[in-house]
């Protein structure tokens, strides 16, 4: 009698997640370096399959840093599909890093998350963008398919993953307050009078510790989409409008286009020193606070603080965030470490990436 032997079905092998690195400024750079040099200290991090700015997509087949060089290059270019739309695709598992500031990008969150794709990103537009947008990002973490967000707010200190674990461990979030903005701390730090504030300005903005556009950290819009970020984080579904923002902008300023802003920086600067002697008349310090409670009221503007006050201490670009919940009632948890610079900014990615 002969016997049958059913074949075994060939098991299908997932291919090899591969990383997508979007963006190419400084904080797509210092990904791109940092993680060279992980490679070459033996981590294991999947290959860059390719990178893609607003200009072009690059396969990474002749090395990371070419493909930067060459993508940095790359001529302008208007309208039309997004190069990283339309070149190589991505298969279930591979990682999206999102290095840009672009809604465009961050409208494809929740889309590359709904195909299998995991998102790591610094993009604030994501979760602190659009409320419609932040909740399809959180339906869509489903079957193992992971969202990094912890270089959106406080470049990878540990907030939102703090938030987070509370908040699954049935505690609730009474308020929130905190230096969130390492720009603006790096700023107020520095003032004392013997240089003009937009001085200062131009040196953040040099030095990378602001938006290219150093009106998007002085308006308190980065104040703003961080702190929809933390609430929603923390259940509370607030909209950008629910967060009144008081912004270190003069009419000027705020109207000015972009080849002039720099020009018009020192419309800011009779203002700040003023709100600088008063502070000092008053023993108290200049600090860009944002805040939010469980009710629902959220702002974000200039305090002059007493010098003992929790969120005064530290200095640079340091970020100092403290949480009142029902587990810390009387005295707040208190969050704080450097909160701008490319370099933190791409190791919390990769500290994402690795998680992963």
């Amino acid at each position: 009698m002969n016997t049958v032997v059913p074949l075994r079905a060939a098991r299908r092998v997932s291919p090899a997640p591969r990383i997508a690195l979007l963006g190419t400024g400084t904080v797509g750079t210092a990904f791109a370096q940092r993680y060279q040099r992980l490679r070459a200290d033996g981590a294991a991090l999947p290959d860059v399959a390719w990178i893609s700015n607003s200009r072009l997509q690059v396969p990474c087949t002749a090395g990371l840093a070419d493909a930067v060089d060459v993508a940095r290059a790359a001529p302008r270019r208007s309208g039309g599909v997004p190069p990283w739309a339309e070149g190589v695709g991505l298969h279930r598992g591979d990682i999206v890093v999102d290095a840009t500031a672009s809604e465009r990008v961050a409208d494809w969150h929740p889309e590359w998350l709904a195909r299998g794709v995991h998102v790591v990103t610094a993009n604030k537009l994501g979760s602190g963008g659009d409320l419609g947008r932040a909740q399809a990002i959180a339906e869509a973490q489903q079957d193992g398919v992971r969202y990094g967000d912890s270089a959106t707010v406080g470049a990878g200190l540990p907030l939102l993953r703090t938030i987070r674990a509370l908040v699954a461990g049935g505690d609730r979030i009474h308020a929130v307050e905190g230096v969130l903005s390492g720009t603006l701390a790096w700023l107020l730090s520095r003032f004392d009078g013997a240089q003009p504030f937009s001085t200062l300005v131009r040196e953040a903005r040099d030095a990378g510790y602001s938006e290219p556009d150093p009106r998007i950290d002085l308006s308190g819009e980065d104040v703003r989409r961080k702190l929809l970020i933390l609430a929603r984080a923390s259940g509370l579904p607030l909209e950008a409008h629910q967060v009144r923002v008081a912004p270190l902008l003069s009419p000027a300023l705020r109207d000015a286009a972009p080849d002039d802003v720099d020009a018009v920086l020192p419309s800011l600067d009779a203002d700040l020193l003023a709100r600088l002697q008063a502070a000092r008349a008053s023993s108290t310090r200049l600090c860009f606070v944002g805040r939010f409670d469980a009710e629902g009221r959220a702002e974000a503007g200039l305090r002059a603080l007493p010098a003992a006050h929790p969120l005064c201490a530290g200095s640079g670009t340091d970020n100092r965030v403290a949480i009142w919940s029902d587990r810390y009632r009387d005295s707040p948890l208190v969050i704080q470490g450097p909160g701008a610079g490319a370099e933190v900014t791409a190791a919390a990615l990769l500290d994402d990436v690795l998680a992963i």
